[in-house]
C-alpha cells in the first residue's frame, strides 16, 4: 500500500510539476491557456496571430531579416491596434528571425521567395484568398515580390519607409544582417553556419543588387495594383528609391514627407492609410 500510495503521490507531482511549466510558458507568450496558433508546412514552422474583423489586411513588421509581430506594435504607430476595429489583421514572425517564433530551413537560392512561401502559405491556410497588405521596412521588398507573386490576390498595398538599394552603400544591407542578424541565428540553430549564412546573405542583397531588391523597374511600371508609399530617408530606406516606386507605378501615391517627425504628424499618416484602404477594399467586404 505504501508503495501503491508513493507512486500515484509521485506520478501526480510530476503532472503538477508539467501543467506549471505549461501555464508558465502559456503566460508567456499570451494569455494563459490559450493556444499558440502555428502555421506549419514541411520543416517551416510559422507563429502568426490574428486580431479584428473585416476585410483581410496582413502587416509586415519592419526590423529586417529579425521582422517579428512585435515590431508591429512598437513601430511609428501600433498598426494592430490602428487597424483592427476595421479589418482582419494577420501578423507573422519571419522566417528564422531571432526576436519571434518562426522557425524553417535556410533557403540559399531563393530568399525572398521562401518568405514569400510563407506568407502566401499562411493566407491559405487561414483559407484568404484575396487581401490587402501593410508593410514596414523590409515589408517594402516582400510586397513587390507578393505583387509579382500573387497580382490577382493582393488588393492594395501600403509601403511604409520601405528598404531600398542605396548605391553609395551597397554592402549596407548585407553587413547589417552579417551582424545583427546571423551570429545569433547561427548560435540558435547548429544546423546552420555562418557560411550559409554569408551565401544565403549574398544571394539575397549582393546578386545582381539594385531598386527593390526583388522586382524590376519594368514591372513597377506595369504594376496595376494601387500603392501608397510613406517614404524615410535613413540609410537602410532611402528616399530616391521609395520615391521612384512612386513615379513609376501607374497606381501609387505618397505620403507628405517626413510623416514620422514632428510626432504630430503620424496621425495625418495613419489617416492617410485609413482613407487609401478604404477606397480600395473591395465594396462586398
Amino acid at each position: 500500500m505504501d508503495l501503491t500510495r508513493r507512486k500515484i503521490l509521485a506520478t501526480g507531482a510530476a503532472a503538477t510539476a508539467i501543467a506549471a511549466v505549461r501555464r508558465v510558458f502559456a503566460q508567456q507568450n499570451g494569455k494563459a491557456g490559450a493556444a499558440i496558433p502555428f502555421y506549419e508546412k514541411g520543416p517551416v514552422r510559422i507563429h502568426y496571430e490574428e486580431a479584428g474583423s473585416g476585410f483581410p489586411l496582413l502587416l509586415i513588421a519592419g526590423g529586417g531579416l529579425n521582422s517579428a509581430i512585435s515590431g508591429l506594435r512598437t513601430g511609428p504607430f501600433n498598426a494592430i491596434e490602428e487597424f483592427k476595429g476595421e479589418y482582419h489583421c494577420i501578423a507573422a514572425d519571419l522566417r528564422n528571425a531571432n526576436t519571434g517564433q518562426s522557425g524553417g530551413p535556410l533557403e540559399i537560392d531563393r530568399p525572398w521567395d521562401s518568405h514569400a512561401d510563407d506568407q502566401l502559405g499562411l493566407m491559405d491556410h487561414l483559407r484568404i484568398n484575396k487581401f490587402m497588405v501593410m508593410g514596414f521596412c523590409i515589408g517594402g521588398p516582400f510586397i513587390w515580390n507578393l505583387l509579382k507573386r500573387a497580382p490577382d490576390r493582393v488588393v492594395a498595398a501600403v509601403l511604409a519607409q520601405p528598404v531600398g538599394f542605396r548605391p553609395e552603400m551597397p554592402t549596407l544591407l548585407y553587413d547589417g544582417s552579417m551582424t545583427g542578424w546571423g551570429p545569433e541565428l547561427v548560435k540558435r540553430r547548429p544546423d546552420i553556419t555562418m557560411e550559409m549564412v554569408e551565401k544565403y546573405l549574398t544571394k539575397m542583397y549582393r546578386t545582381n543588387p539594385d531598386f527593390v531588391f526583388t522586382v524590376t523597374r519594368d514591372f513597377v511600371r506595369n504594376c496595376r495594383t494601387p500603392v501608397l508609399i510613406l517614404p524615410d530617408d535613413v540609410p537602410a530606406h532611402p528616399y530616391a528609391v521609395a520615391m521612384e516606386c512612386a513615379m513609376l507605378a501607374p497606381k501609387a501615391e505618397v505620403s507628405m514627407y517626413p510623416w514620422k517627425e514632428p510626432k504630430e504628424r503620424i496621425p495625418l499618416a495613419v489617416r492617410q492609410i485609413r482613407s487609401f484602404l478604404r477606397a480600395h477594399r473591395p465594396a462586398s467586404a
